[in-house]
């Protein structure tokens, strides 16, 4: 099974920066190395729709609204970023959960929402550093895990990528060492196989996030239990990313 690689370009790049960036992922990218899945703002989706529309990008969005339609000014629903183009959605991120105070009760309505409207989720889970110092890693995971996907179905994991991404790794440089994230992907799959079953928890895809880049990405994208990763800021930069992406095996 090929890796899954998602870039999260975060708020960056206004339309024209999208189109030139786009042109190039597409121009240059091999397919056949791995699953790529790019996620830029809202506003990009569309011409990013357009530019991919014969390659084997996908593409997703970064955010959701938990309601469906309605007097919510300044939300997206599942349904507009399905019509822009958006094949995913990443829910849980640490900069919803921190800066936003996105809960994990909104972020699994939020969940419910996307997969009823035919959105695949991406979601974030991790830990802060304080968590890790006090070894409370594996409670602070099962917690987020069991109430993010509190009501779905089996099946519906089909639809559900888990990140794990640690808060006191995203964005410092300082990445999880391959323990750390053996371990965390050990915690999460059996989350699931408490939660759902066995087969559930060998066949759901976990991905790790937090720092990764051109230095660290050989050594993080191939640890055991890990199907690919999620890439932040060297993601902005398409020279750099295709080197990574048409390096993976």
């Amino acid at each position: 099974m090929k890796k899954i690689v998602i870039a999260n370009l975060k708020m960056n790049q206004n339309i024209d920066e999208s189109k030139t960036y786009f042109t190039k992922m597409v121009a240059n990218f091999n397919g056949d190395k791995c699953d790529l899945i790019i996620c830029p703002p809202y506003t990009s989706l569309s011409i990013a729709k357009f530019i991919t529309q014969n390659s084997s990008i996908r593409l997703g969005a970064q955010n959701v609204c938990d309601e469906e339609f309605g007097a919510y000014t300044g939300e997206i629903s599942a349904q507009m970023l399905k019509k822009a183009g958006a094949d995913y959605v990443i829910l849980g991120h640490s900069d919803r959960r921190n800066k936003f105070k996105e809960s994990d009760k909104l972020i699994n309505k939020k969940i419910k929402t996307s997969l009823k409207n035919g959105l695949k989720c991406i979601l974030c889970v991790g830990e802060s550093l304080a968590d890790k110092n006090t070894g409370k890693t594996y409670d602070v995971i099962r917690k987020q895990l069991e109430e993010d996907l509190r009501g779905l179905y089996e099946n519906e994991l089909e639809s559900v990528i888990i990140a794990y991404e640690p808060i006191w790794a995203i964005g410092t440089g300082n990445n999880a060492s391959v323990k750390d994230i053996e371990n965390s992907a050990k915690l999460i799959r059996k989350v699931i196989f408490d939660n759902f079953s066995e087969k559930a928890s060998r066949d759901i895809q976990v991905i790790y996030g937090g720092s990764l880049n051109q230095k660290n990405y050989q050594a993080l994208l191939y640890c055991t239990g890990i199907d690919g990763g999620l890439f932040g800021a060297c993601s902005l930069d398409p020279k750099v990313f295709l080197e990574i992406l048409n390096s993976v095996k």
